[in-house]
């Protein structure tokens, strides 16, 4: 029986109790507890009776989802798969409690049951009275929907607010296991064998100067394992080498959720921690001057290792992160090999490297023939140079007078804020008793000096500012550096390869010893087409584009 036919029937003065339908029911409940289970239970004898009581009906098998929140629809298998059964049309109605059984999400609940619809299917929610074969139902299913989503919104802001207090109240939130910690009535104990181990952690990478590699070595070479009994990994050493409640400290507040619907979460900057020495709750397990010189030391080695991977990356190879593959749309890797003429080196698709011929049979590249490949399209360059050269002038007047400098100067006077709002909340701390004068002094002191440090460095780059306003002055030796650089005397170098080529997608032909490339120019409206000929050792152009004039 069709949708129409149920209407008009209804109409007439029929119950939708004398349609002869196929019924089937969905109940849901949001946790795996024994009340729950319970409660499941006689939601699913109750429907199963309610159907098969009625004599017009025709019982279809129910569908089940247990221990599933009803605010997104996202991971509850029966649900879909129900909705995807009445698209089948493998039953004509669907009995379900009340609305918030189905989603408490407006949208969810108003797009499955206009999709049920569609397919001919309706829905009845007893304890809401909405029977979504009526006229009006779509209005009331709206109208209920959002009292159900009002209701999910004010219990997360209510689960807040109760976070909050605890925090503001100093009790331990979170997870109850942390490694040398065990958590009872908000506070944290101290498991002294595993406490142990975190000892040796800090002293090994504070004293020993061992990396957190050998750390993870040596603990399981001594037999250490983690709580599910595997070995102690790098990630596992360095959060319990950055938790501050190891030196004695509370710290919360460390992310918060942003979106009631999907329990989105944001890691909050350290900024905005609240962190406070706090031994009752929270006893140290290492002393706070050994804790700070581990994490003094980690911040300096992260510094070196970024440093030096930015340094590295700019100047390594001139084609690295510029050459794709046309079928898995992934970076080719360099790869060097060696020859009895000498070193080769050449570029292979990422999944080749990693699973050869059965992860991409597009072919490898040598970099001597992207070389001539790149000679030759920069020769296009020759006779655009004049226009060139003005566009390239103009682009660099314009960042020469903004340069970085009004962006660092930016930066330092939101820095200075932010050591100023940290000062404000030590503040708070030391009027609400949550640390010493002694321990305020100390720690505003440092703040001070940060603050001061800040000011200087701002003080200069201002300076620095001032001097590049006239750029009028520069435009000639610009305009001479920019044309020896496209003249490619010196052969090719990292600098000019990245400012001027985009990316080089490898394709590949029916015959193994030919390639064809497109290379994409910046500043240049479309791709040139190359064709390597390997047969004939030919390095042909099939195709170039003009260069843009925006």
């Amino acid at each position: 029986m069709d949708i129409y036919e149920m209407r008009n029937k209804m109409n007439m003065g029929k119950s939708i109790y004398d349609l002869p339908l196929r019924v089937t029911f969905y109940a849901r409940v949001s946790t795996d507890s024994d009340e729950q289970i319970n409660s499941l239970k006689n939601q699913i004898d109750f429907y199963t009776d309610f159907i098969s009581r009625n004599t017009a009906w025709t019982y279809i098998e129910g569908y089940i989802d247990e221990g599933i929140s009803g605010t997104s629809v996202s991971k509850r298998e029966s649900f879909l798969k129900m909705i995807d059964d009445g698209k089948q049309g493998k039953f004509d109605f669907i009995v379900t409690k009340e609305i918030s059984r189905f989603s408490r999400n407006t949208l969810d609940s108003i797009k499955y049951t206009q999709e049920l619809l569609d397919a001919g299917v309706g829905v009845l929610f007893q304890s809401d009275n909405i029977n979504t074969l009526l006229p009006d139902s779509e209005l009331r299913l709206t109208i209920m929907s959002s009292i159900a989503q009002d209701e999910v919104r004010r219990l997360s802001e209510r689960v807040k607010f109760g976070f909050k207090r605890s925090v503001e109240k100093g009790v331990v939130l979170g997870n109850s296991r942390i490694t040398g910690y065990t958590k009872q009535d908000g506070k944290l104990v101290i498991v002294e064998e595993e406490a142990e181990m975190v000892r040796k952690i800090f002293n090994m990478y504070a004293t020993e100067n061992k990396g957190i590699r050998l750390i993870s070595a040596a603990l399981n070479e001594q037999g250490y394992k983690n709580e599910n009994g595997k070995e102690i990994a790098f990630i596992t050493i360095k959060r319990i080498l950055i938790n501050p409640k190891y030196k004695g400290y509370y710290c919360g507040n460390k992310s918060v959720k942003y979106d009631y619907r999907n329990k989105a979460q944001k890691k909050l900057d350290a900024s905005e921690w609240i962190m406070y020495k706090d031994e009752e709750n929270v006893p140290p397990i290492v002393s706070e001057e050994l804790w700070d010189k581990a994490n003094a030391i980690l911040e300096n080695r992260g510094k070196k290792i970024k440093n030096k991977a930015a340094a590295g990356f700019q100047s390594r190879y001139a084609y690295s992160g510029k050459i794709f593959c046309g079928e898995h749309d992934v970076p080719y890797h360099r790869r060097l090999f060696k020859y009895p003429s000498g070193d080769k080196e050449l570029w292979g698709c990422k999944e080749y490297v990693n699973r050869g011929r059965a992860g991409c049979d597009r072919p490898t590249v040598y970099t001597t023939e992207l070389d001539e490949i790149m000679k030759d399209a920069y020769s296009v360059f020759v006779a655009s140079k004049p226009n060139i050269v003005s566009d390239m002038i103009r682009a660099y007047s314009s960042t020469l007078e903004s340069s970085n400098i009004k962006e660092d100067i930016a930066k330092i006077t939101v820095e200075i804020e932010d050591i100023r709002k940290r000062k404000n909340k030590l503040l708070d701390l030391s009027v609400n008793g949550h640390i010493s004068d002694e321990e305020f002094s100390k720690r505003n002191r440092e703040f001070n000096l940060e603050i001061e440090g800040l000011e200087v460095k701002q003080a200069n780059l201002k300076e620095d500012e001032e001097k590049n306003n006239d750029i009028a002055a520069q435009i000639s030796s610009l305009e001479k550096l920019i044309t020896e650089e496209l003249n490619f005397e010196h052969g090719f170098n990292n600098a000019v390869i990245d400012s001027l080529l985009d990316k080089i997608v490898v394709e590949k032909s029916d015959d193994k010893k030919i390639i064809n490339l497109k290379v994409y120019l910046k500043l240049f409206s479309d791709e040139a087409v190359y064709r390597i000929d390997r047969k004939q050792g030919q390095i042909s152009k099939t195709s170039f584009c003009l260069p843009s004039r925006a």
